[in-house]
């Protein structure tokens, strides 16, 4: 029998167990409502300290509205989400008796309450108990199925432009080891999601913008990737339009709303394609070596590697590249040249020296990125740290 399917571009794409997407309301206002659409009494609530330092951010207006719902705050969670952290606020929200959490933050409090809900699910204590539950771990099929019949779930307020709040994956930093490990079940993505510009005012101008690079880095790696495929190409692209042309126009127009919420507009188009199965690159895998063994901020991962991956890629995926530059408005030039153009326009930094790496840190770094997935699913094979040191020497 002949097959009739030969040829044919295969794949899926995944939907996530999130429910809403409320844009342009108030954040605050917007919370209330959906603790109360999902019959929440006892609302704990996790952020970062530097929101909890202020003395009328989106943390305090949050925590106001929610009234006798609020049961708690856990304001400690650091960069890269340690896992100690996570087991802290778990701790917290146990004691609380929460029966809804809401991320207020960026990346590493969204990531750490995506995480914190395992713990919650499974009674996991200590930074240690949290091993066979991450991805990859033999026993992390095991830990998925052995769910609670009404496991607790979470809203998110991003005060960035990270995206973590549209997947169910979770980064999280073993202190003991430098290492990120991710943590993923489908019920991890938060519930509902609230993109609220206002929220973003009080974010400090190189974390907004350099998350916005973030952004960027998810559109191209996503649309160069080769599980890209129709239904997730001009989810890439949209994002990357809309992210190259609001991010100028936040730097240059701070505090109007209508570009930052056209940035949260990019970066949830931006990671739609990631959501939905298709895989990140090298600008990822060794930003998370960056990142967790060096302590650099995820934006800044971005910055310093994307166009360097993007000059050591163009080799085999030129053609997908020029689309990336039709994108940004500027097919007759190179995309690593446009995205270098525009971080640098943005005021953020450009190369691993900016950021505080030195040569004699390649070694290290490119030993960690090979255990990491998104290089090995890189568009241009890399087959060992060798590769990667041409790419850091691209960066450097």
């Amino acid at each position: 029998m002949i097959d009739s399917h030969a040829g044919l571009k295969a794949g899926s794409f995944t939907v996530q167990a999130q429910e809403r997407i409320v844009f342009g309301t108030p954040a605050d206002s917007a919370v209330v409502t959906e603790a109360v659409r999902y019959g929440a009494g006892r609302v704990f609530v996790i952020s970062t300290g530097s929101l909890s330092r202020l003395d009328d951010g989106p943390l305090q207006r949050i925590v106001r509205a929610l009234g006798s719902r609020h049961v708690g705050t856990r304001s400690a969670i650091r960069a890269h989400s340690p896992r100690e952290d996570v087991i802290a606020a778990a701790a917290a929200a146990r004691a609380a008796q929460a029966d809804l959490l809401v991320a207020v933050g960026g990346g590493s409090v969204i990531d750490a309450t995506k995480a914190l809900q395992i713990c919650l699910w499974h009674g996991l204590d200590s930074p240690a108990a949290m091993e066979p539950y991450r991805s990859g771990s033999g026993a992390a099929l095991r830990a998925k199925a052995d769910m609670p019949p009404e496991p607790i779930r979470m809203i998110a307020v991003s005060t960035t432009l990270s995206a973590s709040e549209f997947t169910p994956n979770a980064g999280v930093t073993d202190l003991q080891t430098s290492t990120k490990h991710m943590f993923s079940h489908r019920l991890c993505v938060p519930r509902s999601v609230i993109l609220d510009p206002a929220v973003t005012l009080d974010t400090p101008e190189w974390l907004l913008l350099s998350t916005g690079i973030r952004a960027v880095d998810h559109a191209v790696e996503s649309y160069c990737s080769a599980l890209a495929n129709p239904a997730t190409e001009p989810l890439s692209l949209q994002g990357l339009r809309l992210l190259s042309r609001s991010l100028p126009r936040i730097k240059a127009n701070p505090r109007d709303l209508e570009h930052r919420l056209e940035a949260q507009f990019g970066m949830w188009q931006a990671i739609a394609a990631s959501a939905a199965g298709v895989g990140m690159g090298a600008s990822h895998g060794i930003g998370y070596a960056l990142g967790a063994s060096f302590g650099v901020p995820h934006g800044h991962t971005s910055c310093v590697m994307l166009p360097s991956v993007l000059r050591w890629n163009c080799a085999v995926n030129g053609e997908r590249q020029h689309a990336l530059a039709a994108a940004m408005g500027a097919p007759d030039r190179s995309a690593a040249d446009l995205v270098a153009d525009l971080v640098a326009g943005l005021g953020q930094p450009g190369s691993l020296r900016a950021v505080g790496i030195k040569r004699e840190n390649f070694d290290a770094i490119a030993e960690r990125s090979m255990t990491y997935a998104p290089v090995l699913k890189n568009p241009r094979p890399i087959r060992s740290p060798a590769d990667v040191k041409e790419i850091l020497e691209l960066a450097w």
